[in-house]
């Protein structure tokens, strides 16, 4: 089974940019979905984009033209590009194939007003 790490978090301040990295133990080409997570304090945790290998992705409405995941499948990297950052993305971030269950230990984001 694959596993994944993720990479990149830290602390910003409001209206930041912050980009964070999903490194897989293998290639992801033959990957039909990696998805970034994310838990906030308190809440469960939510998927905030998806790609797919053909090329498309799905953004969460909550974060539609603030953040974009890019996929590159040469490699085995998904980042997380996220601009103007709120208080509201504060949480554990992750990434993972949907369905598997296999999570690595997130990354946490902190933004600060």
């Amino acid at each position: 089974q694959v596993q994944f790490v993720e990479s990149g978090g830290g602390e910003v301040q409001n209206g930041g940019s912050m980009t964070l990295t999903c490194t897989a133990s293998t290639g992801i080409a033959h990957i039909y979905q990696i998805a970034w997570y994310r838990q906030a304090p308190g809440k469960e945790r939510e998927v905030v984009a998806t790609s797919f290998n053909y090329g498309s992705s799905t953004i969460a409405d909550s974060v539609r033209g603030r953040f974009t995941i890019w996929r590159g499948n040469a490699g085995n990297t998904v980042l997380l590009e996220m601009n103007n950052l709120k208080s509201e993305d504060t949480g554990v971030y992750y990434c993972a194939e949907p369905g598997t269950n296999a999570w690595g230990p997130g990354t946490q984001v902190t933004v600060s007003d």
